[in-house]
């Protein structure tokens, strides 16, 4: 029985995989009254009093929607809210299961932006964060943007949690190759949410603490991104991108991006490089070719090629660069600390909790295992600590 196969079964035989647990028994008169009506009443009026009280008296203080419209689920594309629930609960499941928070799947009837963000904005009272998932760009970024005044924290993890993790795995692997980030030419494959947000990260875009790389070269499926580039000029993401990467405004296909390049890093599709284009690269390259199911180039073809160090976004090979590391962890934080947002300084710190997590550092571990579930306390805390020095400040 092949893995998909075995998860329809698994998922048929659960009927989903979340459940709602009470904290108190409702046994007899007093709990009742205690849990609903009439005692209730007094809960209700003492947040009507001061909102702030939800964090101590309500679900609120540990709780987070997980939302989507479906619109670009990994690997599968636009498939529509309903069939992006089973992802949505294993999200919600692996917030419970690495943080302990109570996550919601939310997957909605639409992908009409404008809607998309009065709905956030209306259910926010009951949770104390907004993961948003799978929406396809360049909607995601007006939706996130459009949110961050809210009052609770709202994050795009395709966008942040993939950068964070990227990030970390950058940071060990250059201590292994003895490079510096302000001398590094980086490309990356795929220029969606994930591929913006890498570029923002490694370029210092709104990072005014972190020394950014040399360049970016970015690419998306009709080859790198410059400003000469008059199909795109009526992507507001893809224009403003531009005009932050690729210093030498060099045109052409992926493997002309790669000619001696130090990085690679791959949010697109499967078989999208081949060996002479690792070859190409300068010595001790880092690849990560992160497409799931089906990487860039598989681990094998690229090592043989040349590539010192290689992460995959898959869990059966060395060095698994996923979001899973990363979103339990700055989540935990942002509600311990009842962040109103997540600054992107609380992005950085959690991408620097991850790498020193890993005290020892080698080719085949420069990432904690997506397993280890301690990993989200050690970041949850960096995280806190970074929210609560940027109030002092």
């Amino acid at each position: 029985m092949d893995i998909y196969t075995e998860s329809t079964k698994l998922h048929r035989k659960l009927g989903g995989k979340l459940t709602v647990e009470l904290k108190h028994n409702i046994s007899n008169r007093h709990d009742l009254s205690l849990i609903y009506t009439p005692g209730v009443a007094q809960p209700c009026l003492d947040i009507h009093s001061n909102p702030e009280l939800a964090y101590d008296l309500t679900i609120k203080k540990n709780s987070v929607a997980v939302i989507s419209d479906g619109s670009a689920v990994l690997g599968l594309g636009n498939i529509g809210g309903l069939a992006s629930l089973p992802v949505m609960e294993g999200k919600a499941a692996l917030f419970k299961a690495y943080a302990d928070i109570d996550a919601f799947p939310i997957c909605l009837n639409t992908q009409e932006t404008d809607e998309i963000i009065n709905i956030v904005k209306n259910i926010a009272p009951a949770f104390g964060g907004i993961n948003l998932e799978d929406i396809s760009a360049p909607r995601c970024f007006e939706i996130e943007n459009s949110l961050q005044d809210i009052g609770i924290p709202v994050f795009h993890d395709d966008q942040h949690g993939t950068a964070v993790v990227v990030y970390a795995g950058l940071i060990n692997a250059l201590k292994l190759v003895d490079k510096r980030m302000s001398d590094l030419t980086v490309v990356i494959n795929g220029a969606g949410a994930a591929g913006i947000a890498i570029s923002d990260m490694l370029l210092g875009t709104g990072y005014p603490d972190i020394t950014p790389v040399n360049n970016v070269i970015l690419c998306d499926s009709k080859g790198i991104i410059s400003k000469s580039r008059s199909d795109i000029k009526n992507n507001a993401a893809k224009n403003r991108i531009a005009k932050l990467t690729n210093k030498k405004n060099i045109s052409g296909p992926l493997a002309r991006a790669m000619e001696n390049a130090d990085i690679f890093i791959g949010v697109s599709a499967g078989n999208v490089v081949d060996q002479d284009m690792i070859r190409s690269m300068s010595s001790r390259a880092v690849v990560f070719p992160m497409s799931n199911p089906t990487p860039e180039i598989m681990p094998d073809l690229a090592k043989s090629a040349g590539a010192y160090i290689i992460g995959t976004g898959r869990s059966d090979f060395p060095n698994q660069i996923n979001n899973v590391l990363a979103f339990p962890g700055i989540f935990r934080g942002a509600i311990d600390a009842r962040a109103s947002k997540i600054s992107n300084n609380m992005k950085i710190a959690a991408a620097y909790a991850l790498a020193d997590y890993i005290t020892n550092p080698d080719v085949d571990n420069i990432i904690p295992s997506a397993l280890d579930k301690k990993v989200a306390a050690f970041v949850g805390q960096k995280v806190k600590e970074a929210y609560l020095k940027e109030q002092v400040n």
